[in-house]
């Protein structure tokens, strides 16, 4: 049955291998080919996003073995769109130090549609229902399994080491989902009334967009049950980005900010002629 097989089984994309190695997994998002600036602030690394924008995810293997790369956009498996585990999820291959670009949502094995910016109304995940974990685009890197066993040294017997095993066993990854209500206010009768929301600025997510020519093949991978890297980047509107702290505001013509400023006099000699 197709699906039972697909369960095991992982993507291999068309990549590239960097001139120089890399010691760290790298996940780059692009805009035209370009990486965007990354922001750090309390311990999460943020990407502006801008509205309309198509962009493409880069995946780097740092590593000498061979990995496999499990790689979510706003929750959803970019190959699947399931929401699962990492380490039971479909997966991308890259083969020592190279890199890939995954530019959008594979949905065959010759077809994936663009990734591109957008509200979290007119988002991919609204479209399926799920909308928990929208705002975020996390890599999770496994490394292939080494099958090995101990030569016994002649002497006494030895017991060989045994080979390790096949589980599948991972510990689940415990999603958070931000939930707000709104408040409720009592009047002199008793009754609870909710109070509107509040008039907030848009949030960014990411949608389904042109369809793109990108083939893809299965192969089976015995992987290691623990991951050794993860790398997680939130993207957010610039307005949201400012009232996070994250990027500082703009500079804008605001009279008491102008006036703030006033000097009485400045280093002239003469009144100059119009």
């Amino acid at each position: 049955m197709r699906v039972a097989l697909i369960f095991s089984l992982f993507l291999v994309g068309t990549g590239d291998l960097p001139a120089s190695h890399r010691h760290s997994p790298e996940v780059e998002v692009l805009v035209n080919g370009v990486p965007v600036p990354r922001y750090y602030h309390r311990g999460t690394a943020y990407v502006e996003a801008i509205k309309g924008e198509v962009y493409a995810i880069r995946i780097t293997n740092p590593i000498e073995a061979r990995v496999a790369v499990a790689l979510s956009v706003d929750g959803l498996n970019t190959i699947d769109a399931r929401h699962t585990e990492a380490r039971s999820g479909n997966k991308w291959v890259l083969e020592p130090y190279e890199s890939i670009v995954i530019s959008g949502w594979q949905t065959s094995a010759r077809r994936a549609r663009r990734f591109f910016f957008t509200t979290e109304e007119r988002s991919y995940g609204a479209w399926l229902g799920q909308t928990e974990n929208l705002g975020i685009i996390s890599a999770v890197f496994f490394r292939e399994r080494t099958h090995w066993a101990q030569r016994p040294m002649p002497g006494p017997p030895v017991v060989p080491l045994p080979v390790p095993g096949n589980s599948q066993a991972a510990p689940k990854e415990q999603a958070q989902a931000d939930v707000s209500g709104a408040a409720g206010l009592r009047s002199q009768r008793g009754e609870i009334r909710v109070a509107p929301p509040a008039p907030q600025a848009e949030n960014a997510a990411t949608g389904i967009g042109d369809r793109i020519r990108h083939e893809v093949q299965w192969i089976h991978m015995d992987l290691e049950d623990q991951p050794f890297a993860a790398v997680n980047l939130r993207y957010e509107f610039r307005p949201i980005l400012i009232k996070l702290g994250v990027v500082p505001p703009p500079i804008t013509n605001d009279p008491l900010a102008r006036r703030e400023k006033a000097r009485g006099f400045r280093e002239l000699i003469y009144c100059p002629e119009p």
